[in-house]
């Protein structure tokens, strides 16, 4: 007896400009778009892969990505899955993922806020305002971007928001935001500070 598969399984070697993060949810990460000699294409990432990414990969980074490729003939539909990311170029050499987000000091953060009704009537647009002026108050309106999302679910408990280490809260209100800029951004904040007083002119009296 013979046994016939729909499913082909195939090894790829992709290289490309990473251009988003695909995420589900408002939060839970998926996958990776890349822009390839072949167009742009979606690259699901392999469970071990998603806790060594993080929202700070810069756009436009030259990546290897090495995976699956399973071809459903009775859906004639490709699905990739990569088990392997590393930088392409070569003065940055092989690294893994995770150090891959480490190499650019200058990436922006993000923190994801959802934009569904529920959360925007209890309180979500005031609580983007005063994310905004809090970054802004501390210098960081370059480096950390605020994102509406889709629903993050919890409705119930909103205005929800997902900070850059993937902490989530709810029931955030405006006056808490100050605290919790200050928690998840303190080494920013301080480096912002360090700056400042460096730049400051000394004056000496003669």
């Amino acid at each position: 007896m013979s046994i016939y598969t729909n499913s082909q399984v195939t090894e790829f070697c992709f290289e490309g400009r990473f251009l988003d993060f695909v995420i589900k949810d408002g939060y839970k990460l998926k996958g990776l778009l890349l822009w390839t000699s072949e167009g742009e294409c979606y690259i699901k990432l392999a469970k071990h892969l998603r806790s060594a990414f993080d929202l700070r990969l810069p756009q436009g980074t030259w990546l290897q990505v090495v995976g699956t490729k399973q071809y459903n003939a009775k859906k004639d539909q490709v699905t990739l899955v990569a088990e392997r990311v590393m930088a392409a170029s070569a003065d940055m050499g092989t690294v893994t993922a995770q150090n891959l987000a480490k190499t650019k000091p200058d990436k922006v953060q993000t923190i994801l806020v959802c934009q569904k009704s529920d959360c925007m009537k209890r309180g979500g647009k005031a609580l983007c305002q005063a994310l905004e002026s809090e970054l802004t108050n501390h210098g960081l309106e370059n480096s950390v971007a605020i994102k509406g999302t889709g629903c993050i679910k919890n409705c119930k408990a909103g205005p929800n928001l997902v900070m850059p280490d993937k902490t989530r809260y709810s029931k955030v209100k405006a006056e808490q935001v100050a605290d919790l800029i200050d928690k998840h951004f303190s080494g920013e904040i301080r480096e912002k500070r360090e700056d400042m007083m460096v730049n400051i002119p000394s004056f000496v009296e003669v």
